[in-house]
């Protein structure tokens, strides 16, 4: 259950450079992230704007990256920003309260995130 999580959003938009919407899938995540109870915590680094009307009340739009990350108990990536690929697993490590990273665009080195202590999750890659 994901009720009480604290769960850090790195990436609203569509797609990265960009501040478009159209049929993002940050937006039915994040409605039934919402509807299970979850508390977010969103960062995107131009679309943050754009996407508050199409996105529950009650998110909490950060600063950073790391901003968001601060107490997560998971952080989800959601759009493959070049700033989001730069962030160091120590910084993420030390930032967040819990241990899981579910990366949906691929954009982090598994074995990087599984040496920071890390359960790193992807999409389409071996087990």
């Amino acid at each position: 259950s994901v009720r009480g999580r604290r769960i850090a959003v790195l990436g609203l938009t569509f797609k990265p450079e960009t501040d478009d919407m159209r049929e993002s899938p940050s937006i039915p995540i994040l409605v039934r992230l919402a509807e299970q109870g979850a508390e977010l915590r969103a960062f995107d680094p131009v679309g943050m704007q754009a996407a508050r009307p199409h996105l529950p009340p009650g998110i909490t739009y950060c600063d950073s990256a790391l901003d968001a990350a601060r107490d997560a108990d998971t952080l989800v990536v959601l759009t493959e920003w070049n700033e989001f690929r730069a962030l160091a697993p120590n910084a993420l490590a030390a930032a967040m309260r819990g241990r899981v990273i579910v990366d949906l665009r691929n954009i982090f080195d598994p074995a990087a995130m599984r040496a920071a202590g890390f359960h790193y999750h992807s999409v389409g890659r071996p087990i």
